[in-house]
């Protein structure tokens, strides 16, 4: 397979046209507001019947469910936090590591991704773009054969680390190759 394209754009994450879209959830897997209200809002109930069924996971784990209205087949939900927590470096690692391994076992070759507890949960954006950058880089090494992961963040500001966080990650002088 040809290699992983990385995108890192401004936009909407639920009219993202992907296999998945990453849910920035809590451990309840109770959707709330900020990413999980707008998944729920443009995703209809199905999507929160489906997480209820779950029901509640780990902090640090990510559970699949169907996308209920949206055009993408899935939403992975990556609990980096408790109900009215917050996330953490290790919390969020872990959960962006369990989506990524999600994502390679139901064959997910497109995903959108937003800045996973950068909102209510209070992470800082610049470490969350390296974590996410880690994460993938991981995820890609050990055989995840993603056609496009997609960043999707809210603004311009939010923009800039990622991209200065992808680049140190996967391309500075002296990193390893991806």
């Amino acid at each position: 397979m040809s290699e992983t394209r990385v995108v890192i754009i401004t936009g909407d994450l639920v009219e993202q046209a992907v296999d998945a879209i990453v849910n920035a959830a809590n451990n309840d897997l109770q959707l709330g507001g900020g990413v999980a209200g707008a998944i729920r809002r443009a995703g209809g109930p199905a999507i929160q019947d489906e997480c209820d069924a779950h029901g509640p996971v780990q902090v640090g784990e990510a559970a699949i469910t169907g996308a209920g209205n949206l055009s993408a087949r899935y939403v992975i939900h990556a609990a980096s936090m408790s109900l009215g927590g917050r996330t953490t470096r290790v919390s969020l690692e872990s959960s962006m590591r369990h989506v990524f391994r999600l994502a390679r076992q139901q064959d997910v070759e497109t995903i959108a991704v937003p800045a996973v507890g950068t909102g209510i949960a209070g992470f800082a954006i610049d470490e969350c773009g390296r974590v996410m950058a880690e994460c993938l880089k991981d995820a890609l090494s050990q055989g995840w054969q993603a056609r496009e992961v997609r960043f999707v963040l809210f603004d311009e500001e939010a923009k800039r680390p990622f991209e200065t966080a992808f680049w140190h990650v996967f391309r500075a002088p002296g990193a390893p190759a991806a």
